[in-house]
């Protein structure tokens, strides 16, 4: 596969961090971003590739000047942008009764307009290369509603709707290709921003019965749908644990 450069939003931990370890073992270009800089100078630490080859930069999506920066000092770095994988996401979730707007302001923020954020920014830099690849990591909660989840499921049902959106527009017109990655149950940190101490401990139950997937197993798909022909666009992996729904 040509080596690529690649943006990772919400690389400190989880999906980001498992996808970071994946792609620099193909000797991609990659550029971190994520909140916790030091999360980030630790991980640039166990990646396979030549120093050179990774940025750190401290990026708040839901900040667009801090996007902005994220993107203009990848291009001053390496001069394009092949692959934005919108990973930074959070799930407090809990129930509509409970009025947690704040909460929901947040989710908002960061799964959907953090998101926006970075398509803006990279798409006129994709359009000008006639290539590119956007990345969104929605969640089969993109398919489906839960209790508790309403507004994490509507955040998640926006993503797969931009998503396709994108797809349709940039797709055959600029040779962009657009994929959604939809994660069943996955161990990562998003259950440490539930909230309600009932639905955590309700999650680490199902923990104890259901084999979850693990953030690595998402990598493998995004380096799936990323080491595809010209000609190919994945445009959509669904990924259940075996055990559960």
């Amino acid at each position: 596969m040509k080596k690529k450069v690649i943006i990772i939003t919400g690389a400190s931990s989880g999906i980001g961090e498992a996808t970071a370890i994946r792609l620099s073992k193909e000797g991609h270009s990659l550029v971190l971003a994520a909140r916790r800089e030091d999360k980030l100078l630790a991980l640039k630490e166990k990646l396979i590739t030549e120093d050179s080859n990774i940025l750190i930069h401290k990026t708040d999506v839901t900040n667009r000047n801090d996007v902005i920066s994220l993107v203009k000092n990848t291009i001053d770095r390496f001069g394009k942008v092949d692959v934005l994988i919108n990973n930074a996401g959070i799930m407090p979730l809990s129930s509509i009764e409970e009025g947690r707007v704040e909460d929901w302001d947040k989710m908002i923020d960061v799964n959907l307009k953090g998101l926006l954020y970075g398509i803006n920014e990279v798409v006129p830099i994709m359009i000008e290369q006639n290539s590119g690849h956007i990345i969104n990591v929605s969640s089969v909660a993109g398919r489906r509603v839960f209790p508790t989840a309403a507004v994490y499921c509507a955040t998640k049902f926006g993503v797969n709707a931009i998503t396709e959106g994108l797809r349709q527009e940039l797709s055959a017109k600029y040779n962009i290709k657009v994929t959604a990655i939809e994660p069943g149950a996955t161990k990562t940190e998003l259950q440490s921003h539930i909230p309600n101490e009932e639905i955590k401990k309700n999650f680490a139950k199902r923990m104890e019965t259901v084999t979850f997937l693990e953030a690595s197993d998402i990598a493998e798909a995004i380096h799936y749908a990323i080491s595809q022909p010209k000609h190919v666009n994945v445009t959509e992996i669904l990924i259940h644990p075996t055990e559960g729904p």
